[in-house]
């Protein structure tokens, strides 16, 4: 850990996790392309939509370092630049209460946010953003001892917030766009899937339990893959169908860092130092995937007659 001041501005800036949050910029994107891509694009609601998202999204990265600091499983991870938490509990530049409350005033603002969008765009939305809250404050608490870390990551950041970002535009959900959201919801799972290998001995010590512990890693790599070919398969079948523009297609641009992450999680899996460049493939697979996705529903907007 880099030296730095306990409680300077410089701990507080780390404490979210900034460097994961276009993840959620990314998706919120999406879900307001699909929107646009049928005619409904209102930017005020974007931008409210984008801050609530993101909100939610610091939420959950300081939850859970604070969870994972008092559980003990951040003082026994080896950190990475892609898992481990942010460092700053551990490091002793901030203490546990002030990240708790960062969290809950993180929430709290996002609740109005959403209160907001339920009293102006439709009830439909409340059940959404009720699990995307409990979610978001419980995952250390129940939801990673449940052995459903992956399924939530993956529901959260991927169906809910992509159908939630098209909803705040168009008052309705639809299956297109569900189906739409499939692809970056399983890219999500494996984002925390494959981080989960450095961390598999502290998160069974500090009472985690999820696929990587189940598995083993040995087993879990395979997963990791079939995971990742899912959700190009799924962009596959958007196209072939005709539920997704034939443009999204751009979204297989990454196969290549896919199979590079891939490579690297199949050879350094039991070797958390060798294993980083592999993270870091996974990063670029993932967030590259989303990001070409919504390039494809918006250059498919501009190129509609």
């Amino acid at each position: 850990m880099e030296k730095i001041n306990p409680g300077s501005l410089k701990a507080w800036v780390m404490l979210p996790r900034f460097h994961f949050i276009p993840l959620t910029v990314i998706l919120v994107s999406l879900g307001t392309a699909i929107a646009a891509y049928e005619g409904y694009f209102h930017f005020g609601h974007f931008i409210l939509a984008m801050i609530g998202s993101i909100l939610v999204h610091m939420t959950v990265n300081v939850i859970n370092d604070y969870y994972d600091y008092v559980d003990g499983i951040d003082l026994n991870t080896q950190r990475t630049p892609f898992s481990g938490g942010s460092g700053v509990l551990p490091g002793g530049f901030l203490n546990p209460k002030q990240a708790f409350w960062f969290a809950t005033v993180c929430l709290w603002i996002a609740m109005v946010i959403g209160i907001y969008f339920v009293l102006t765009k439709g009830w439909l939305l409340f059940p959404l953003l009720l699990v995307a809250g409990f979610s978001a404050y419980f995952y250390n608490v129940y939801i990673a001892k449940w052995m459903m870390g992956e399924l939530f990551a993956g529901l959260n950041f991927g169906p809910l917030i992509v159908l939630g970002s098209y909803f705040v535009q168009t008052g309705r959900y639809s299956w297109e766009t569900l189906f739409a959201s499939i692809a970056p919801g399983l890219l999500t799972s494996n984002l925390l899937f494959l981080n989960e290998f450095p961390d598999r001995e502290a998160d069974l010590k500090g009472g985690r339990r999820h696929l990587v512990i189940a598995l083993g890693k040995e087993k879990a790599r395979y997963v990791f893959m079939l995971i990742l070919l899912a959700s190009y398969l799924f962009i596959v079948l958007g196209v072939v169908t005709k539920i997704m523009p034939l443009l999204t297609l751009i979204g297989l641009g990454t196969v290549l860092f896919g199979w590079k992450a891939i490579k690297g999680a199949f050879t350094y899996y039991n070797d958390t130092y060798r294993l980083i460049p592999a993270l870091g493939m996974n990063v670029i697979t993932i967030l590259g995937t989303q990001a070409l996705l919504t390039l494809g529903y918006v250059v498919a907007l501009w190129m509609k007659p």
